[in-house]
């Protein structure tokens, strides 16, 4: 890179005055009036997001106090940094208590400048607040830190704090518009907004990276395939393809395009929130983007990233999922309008078949079956009796990944009314009981021509007589008993 070796450009263009100071303005302006009225604190808290200016405003402002040119190379015996990530113990605050009492060399005033405050010790923080309390005359105090909850309300109190804002991403391109001037380099603003956009709205994260793409780009150019290759990242058009896929229901593209990704060795939860980022930047085209973020943002929480960008998405492509309408359809079936009693099925319900001493035990198990799937015209009813429990599975797979990932787990068992699945287990009877599920579970059986009503049963599948005599057996006889007699 031209001119800038040896010297890193975060810190060759970092501010040198209040008014070089980008997107702070609400802070700087403040600042500047107490510094030209005289109406200094003695103690200042900066806070907000890292690289946006803290430490910069901290070091401009114990100059200014001063009254010292600041060039950001010199340093002075009466402005001390303290980094309280490796000085946090209560002897380093001790110390410093006792510094302080001693006159500044030759300056107006003494200014300790503590960084990420918020490390400090309890017993540390104690020690400071006696300082605080009753600070010298000489001593002025600026404390930073990107985790304001850690601070104990004591120090925030007896502080004039300053809350610095993320970066804008306006703010960002202009900064680095204004550095590749200087540098007599040229960048392509599409170039510039990947940077902000990958910046984590921070003004020092941007310009490094800036000057890594600078110093590993041939000529003096930089341009956004630059950016996306150097950073591994996917291409906009490749984003473009996902999004569309998705509302085109096209899982083919999906699972294609995710896996040359995949071998690209572009991590998923880097497409995750490059599909996240270009969402919310586009909403205002599609207001089914908001149901796609939502399902996105839980890819990065995932301990198998891979497999839940790819059921997320497999469940926005099914055409009447959820999570792809905005408002409920009038001809969907109406889980609202399911019988809300909770009671246990009995042989008063003509739906019901006479339970079985097994079936007894796991009764509080049961839940009220699911309104049938009526949406099936007459000329395509297929017979309960007819139902093949591999061949239904076998076209949920083709059609709702997610929910085959579910019903894979549970053991059926159908009657001429009733399809009872038995998850085996609470956390699988959550999934089927969540509205998207058992919307998908009544289509698909829908999509077959068949008519159930679905009971969902928390535990394994009883076992049949003979394996139960077989069990009793095994372990040596014994009488059944049913739980109704007890």
């Amino acid at each position: 890179m031209k001119g800038t070796m040896g010297v890193a450009l975060y810190r060759k263009y970092r501010s040198r005055t209040l008014d070089d100071v980008v997107g702070q303005q609400h802070v700087t302006t403040l600042l500047k009036n107490a510094l030209n009225s005289g109406h200094t604190a003695h103690a200042y808290l900066f806070t907000g997001p890292r690289g946006v200016g803290k430490t910069s405003i901290a070091r401009i402002m114990a100059h200014e106090l001063n009254q010292l040119p600041y060039d950001g190379e010199t340093t002075h015996l009466d402005i001390i940094e303290i980094d309280a990530a490796s000085n946090n113990g209560v002897e380093d605050i001790r110390e410093l208590r006792e510094r302080v009492q001693i006159a500044p060399v030759n300056a107006r005033k003494k200014v300790y400048i503590i960084d990420e405050v918020h490390m400090l010790s309890k017993q540390a923080f104690n020690a400071l607040l006696k300082t605080l309390e009753e600070p010298p005359e000489h001593v002025v105090f600026i404390l930073a830190t990107t985790d304001i909850d850690k601070v104990p309300e004591t120090i925030i109190s007896r502080t004039q704090r300053h809350t610095f804002r993320r970066a804008s991403y306006a703010d960002i391109v202009k900064n680095l518009q204004r550095i590749a001037s200087q540098e007599k380099v040229t960048a392509d603003e599409a170039a510039l907004q990947l940077i902000a956009r990958h910046a984590d709205g921070s003004f020092r994260d941007s310009v490094s990276l800036f000057d890594q793409l600078l110093s590993g780009t041939e000529g003096t150019h930089l341009t956004a395939q630059n950016v996306t290759s150097s950073l591994g990242l996917i291409t906009d058009d490749t984003v473009r393809a996902l999004v569309d896929a998705a509302l085109k229901g096209d899982i083919s593209t999906i699972n294609n395009q995710l896996n040359a990704l995949e071998t690209a060795g572009i991590p998923p939860r880097t497409t995750a929130a490059q599909l996240t980022d270009f969402l919310r930047r586009h909403l205002v085209e599609d207001s089914r983007y908001t149901a796609l973020i939502d399902i996105l943002l839980e890819v990065g929480k995932s301990h198998y990233p891979e497999l839940k960008l790819l059921t997320s998405l497999g469940l926005f492509t099914q055409p009447d999922s959820p999570a792809r309408q905005v408002a409920p359809s009038v001809s969907k079936p109406s889980v609202a309008s399911s019988k809300p009693a909770t009671t246990i099925p009995d042989s008063s319900r003509p739906e019901t078949k006479k339970k079985s001493p097994q079936k007894v035990a796991h009764a509080k198990e049961l839940e009220v079956p699911i309104q049938k799937s009526s949406s099936v015209p007459a000329s395509q009813k297929r017979s309960t009796a007819e139902f093949d429990w591999q061949t239904f599975v076998s076209h949920v797979k083709t059609h709702h990944i997610a929910l085959h990932s579910v019903l894979s787990k549970c053991e059926p068992e159908a009657d001429e009314s009733t399809l009872r699945l038995y998850t085996k287990s609470a956390f699988y009877k959550k999934k089927l009981d969540d509205l998207r599920f058992r919307t998908l579970l009544l289509e698909s059986l829908a999509e077959l021509g068949y008519e159930f009503e679905i009971e969902i049963v928390a535990t394994a599948k009883p076992l049949k007589d003979s394996q139960a005599a077989q069990v009793a057996a095994i372990m040596g006889g014994g009488e059944e008993v049913s739980v109704e007699d007890a």
